[in-house]
């Protein structure tokens, strides 16, 4: 690439750190300023960084600006994002795309008729961890697929982080937080979901944040802590999915595929290069998998550089908005079978994305 992509943050919180610590690897993105409505917290990180604070206002007319990268809370999401294109920048985005599908379908007919480029997290899915179990996948190594089972659980955020309160209102809980990392690996490796059926519900348990300057400070909780879903994928394939804040601890698997000759364990969606290990009739112990696909080295931002290459060289970009939009759909769905007690058919659909050959880089190949 000629020219760096530059890139103005929006939300410099606790995920910004793994994107700041990623986007000086990145050939093709140049980070140039930075913006929140904490202003003292903006002014910290820019010196950290070596660029601008700005106003969010400021940032968003600075004509030296291609792309924001937005991190802000999962409630500003789609508003942030519209600011963005309507000021003629390309958006990638923190996940959740947004709260509901209806104000995230109103962000990408705003991004297609302004001709610019809509991305969202995660990226995980595009590290060798994945990508090597797609290729074990499709290479038939355990066979036919049958079915496959992700599992995420914890007690709760708010164990870890010092301001855990967006966790616990629309747009957080267990399934928007975490769930895109499973939901996203389960299309990358079956292709979408056509149904869904669930069971949500949220415990008693009296939260409180646990470290910080707000230790102790009571939680009010509006979501449903934990989530249980079978998916229907239109390949056939179906996958159970558990996300919970209720579970202290477990034994469960993360994510596995099921084959009609043997099983993979995925590497955790979270990450970009756990191994992934795979285990087949034939050779009838578990064993790692050797890395054949996949960006390695890399982390948050990933996504952001594919987006990037993929504007300079005209070919879709990988974790694009219409992936992540159809994961919302999937799990607005969820959500609503779980407390209808019915199935869901759901309206949108995403292509698998291209899958990501072994040692290619995001910002070049």
């Amino acid at each position: 690439m000629t020219t760096p992509m530059r890139i103005g943050v929006i939300g410099v919180g606790k995920i910004a750190e793994q994107y700041f610590a990623q986007i000086p690897k990145l050939s093709n993105l140049e980070l140039v300023a930075v913006a929140d409505v904490n202003a003292e917290r903006a002014d910290a990180v820019a010196i950290e960084q070596n660029v601008e604070a700005l106003s969010v206002d400021d940032l968003l007319a600075d004509d030296r600006i291609d792309a924001v990268l937005n991190l802000t809370i999962p409630a500003a999401h789609v508003e942030v994002g519209l600011r963005a294109i309507a000021a003629g920048k390309h958006v990638f985005a923190e996940k959740p795309l947004g709260l509901n599908v209806a104000e995230a379908a109103e962000l990408l007919r705003a991004a297609d008729a302004a001709g610019l480029r809509v991305g969202s997290a995660p990226d995980t899915v595009l590290g060798t961890g994945v990508q090597t179990a797609r290729n074990l996948l499709d290479a038939g190594t355990i066979g036919a697929p049958v079915g496959a089972s992700a599992h995420w659980s914890s007690p709760g955020h708010e164990s870890w982080h010092p301001s855990p309160q967006f966790y616990y209102q629309p747009g957080g809980g267990p399934l928007f937080d975490m769930g895109p990392y499973y939901l996203t690996t389960l299309v990358t490796m079956f292709g979408p979901v056509v149904s869904v059926a669930g069971s949500v519900s949220t415990s008693d348990r009296r939260r409180s944040i646990g470290s910080g300057p707000l230790q102790g400070t009571p939680l009010d909780v509006s979501i449903d802590t934990h989530i249980s879903a079978i998916l229907f994928h239109e390949s056939g394939v179906s996958s159970t999915v558990t996300m919970s804040f209720d579970i202290w601890q477990t034994r469960a698997p993360m994510i596995e595929i099921y084959g009609t000759a043997g099983t993979i364990s995925v590497a955790d969606p979270n990450g970009f290069d756990d191994a992934t290990q795979v285990w087949t009739q034939d050779a009838p112990e578990w064993r790692v998998a050797p890395v054949s696909g996949g960006y390695a080295d890399t982390g948050r931002g990933a996504g952001l550089a594919d987006m990037a290459r993929a504007i300079e060289t005209g070919r879709p970009h990988r974790a694009s908005g219409a992936l992540a939009f159809h994961v919302l759909e999937i799990m607005e769905a969820v959500l609503s079978a779980g407390r209808e007690r019915r199935v869901v058919e759901l309206t949108s659909a995403a292509e698998r994305p291209e899958s990501v050959p072994a040692g290619s880089s995001p910002d070049r190949w």
